[in-house]
């Protein structure tokens, strides 16, 4: 064991009980807020200004991109303003919404590289398939996770209007008619988008489509059948969009689920059996077919394998495949010092990610610690400017500090936010939630909350672990009551529609205020 591990494990032994817990969730809440506004504040240094596009890397690419740009850096950006900055988030991040459709869009509304320097496209003429693959990765990385905090918004607009133009100049003769794409990583996407745009909308032709993909891969090309799958990036997208499009099916077309069980459930237990290391954790790519091991590095998309396992396991019963998982997170920190893609900031925050996702559903204390300390080794990898990589990767370092700043507050955040508050939380059975808010300074503001996301703007049946999702930690539903008591101040019963407005504080310099809300 290392010294940074020993260390950590004295804090965190320090910090089990009562205040302490509060305390180090408010200070690594603190901790990831810094980091996110400083990664935004950093790349927009580099912003076009007139357009507020920025290139897709700082070190020779002046280009602005969809597959690069608009899918990974972007978006989480936003989502950074929205938490930390609302003026930067209600002018620069929407300029530039404005001006990639404006300046981008090149074949109906689908998007090609922009030129910032020579203020033109990359390339003389299009290439549709390039144009639907940056289309599908910008709907599925960048617009499908700002919708599933924002809701719908224009950004849900541009999405949808992604997806229907891809399907409008759809060219690839297959088994089940014509098709936009057939690789694993471009379907995978437009499986997910579809799927998910289906349950926002209620339009029937997204199911169609989604099932129409469904079919091909289920019916005609299994990804295990072959002899080369890959369960890293670029890769276990398919993975992910079959898991979806298989819930989809039970909830909407019985008899389409009961034909794709069989292959479904195959296709799970082979890679089970093929493609993990003794520590449950993923290679990169396996032969199915042959049943051997192609890359032995593990990749750091365990955990959006796992989702789509957890998915398949939750939806029929199938207590196996939960076992695997639970197993798998309960020794995870036997492999906190792994080097996710050369120890990368971009393989540090993919892997978190995962993890997040699935302790949400399936707690494990190792995998808590696991993360508290892979969120450390992400955090020493920015610069004094803000900085991570200087790639559009960053964007994704963002992303995941978000997630695990809105772990440790379970959801909760303020408004307006400073970079000297901080808000932790302690759950307490499941019904009950314990919160410390503190701020260096002078402040008034309000405590907001979390709502059941997936319920209200998507519609789903269940929330189901799925890529590029926010967890929902704390949420409040409207039609609940609720029992608040603030320190020093008599309790109060509110409605769960009154609480989402949030609760009003001014706390002086250098001080807390501690909350409970309970569940009535």
């Amino acid at each position: 064991m290392n010294v940074m591990s020993i260390l950590f494990l004295l804090y965190i032994a320090f910090s089990e009980t009562g205040d302490e817990v509060l305390m180090q969730n408010a200070n690594f809440n603190g901790e990831a807020l810094r980091f996110c506004k400083n990664v935004l504040s950093g790349w927009l240094q580099f912003a076009d200004p007139e357009t507020d596009l920025f290139p897709r890397n700082l070190k020779g690419d002046t280009f602005w991109n969809a597959k690069d740009c608009s899918a990974d850096n972007y978006p989480f950006l936003t989502l950074t303003a929205y938490f930390t900055d609302r003026y930067v988030f209600e002018t620069r991040m929407k300029n530039i919404l404005k001006n990639e459709q404006k300046l981008c869009n090149r074949i109906d509304r689908l998007p090609d590289d922009w030129d910032i320097i020579k203020r033109t496209f990359r390339e003389p003429f299009p290439k549709l398939a390039d144009l639907i693959f940056g289309s599908a990765e910008y709907i599925k990385d960048g617009l499908l996770p700002l919708t599933e905090y924002l809701g719908p918004t224009e950004w849900s607009e541009r999405m949808i209007g992604l997806m229907d133009d891809i399907w409008k100049n759809t060219k690839i003769e297959t088994e089940v008619g014509l098709l936009p794409d057939i690789s694993h990583e471009v379907a995978g996407d437009l499986l997910q988008g579809l799927c998910r745009i289906y349950w926002l909308t209620g339009n029937e032709k997204y199911k169609q489509w989604a099932f129409q993909l469904g079919d091909y891969f289920f019916l005609y090309h299994l990804p295990t059948d072959s002899e080369y799958f890959q369960l890293d990036d670029h890769g276990c997208e398919i993975f992910g969009g079959l898991s979806e499009v298989y819930l989809l099916s039970a909830y909407q077309a019985e008899e389409k689920k009961y034909q794709w069980k069989e292959p479904m459930h195959r296709m799970i237990q082979k890679i089970l059996k093929v493609g993990r290391n003794p520590q449950g954790l993923f290679y990169e790519a396996i032969n199915p077919k042959n049943e051997k091991v192609l890359r032995e590095t593990l990749t750091d998309n365990w955990g959006y394998n796992y989702n789509a396992i957890a998915t398949v396991g939750m939806l029929d019963n199938e207590k196996a495949y939960l076992d695997e998982i639970q197993k798998t997170l309960d020794m995870l920190w036997d492999s906190r010092d792994y080097p996710w893609e050369n120890d990368g900031a971009d393989g540090l925050a993919d892997s978190l990610e995962g993890c997040l996702n699935l302790i949400n559903r399936f707690p494990s204390e190792n995998a808590e610690r696991w993360a508290d300390y892979t969120a450390q080794r992400l955090l020493k990898k920015q610069r004094p400017s803000g900085i991570v990589e200087g790639w559009h990767g960053d964007g994704n370092t963002a992303r995941t500090m978000l997630m695990y700043a809105l772990w440790k507050s379970q959801g909760c955040y303020v408004e307006p936010w400073n970079a000297d508050i901080s808000i932790g939380t302690k759950r307490i059975e499941h019904n009950k939630l314990l919160i410390v808010v503190n701020s260096v300074w002078n402040w008034t503001g309000k405590l907001l909350f979390d709502i059941p996301r997936h319920k209200e703007f998507f519609h789903f049946p269940i929330d189901y672990p799925r890529l590029n999702q926010f967890p929902e930690w704390f949420t409040i539903e409207k039609d609940k009551k609720y029992l608040i008591q603030i320190e020093g101040k008599d309790a109060f019963e509110i409605s769960g529609e009154e609480l989402r407005k949030g609760i009003s504080l001014t706390l002086s310099n250098n001080s807390s205020v501690y909350i409970t809300i309970t569940i009535l």
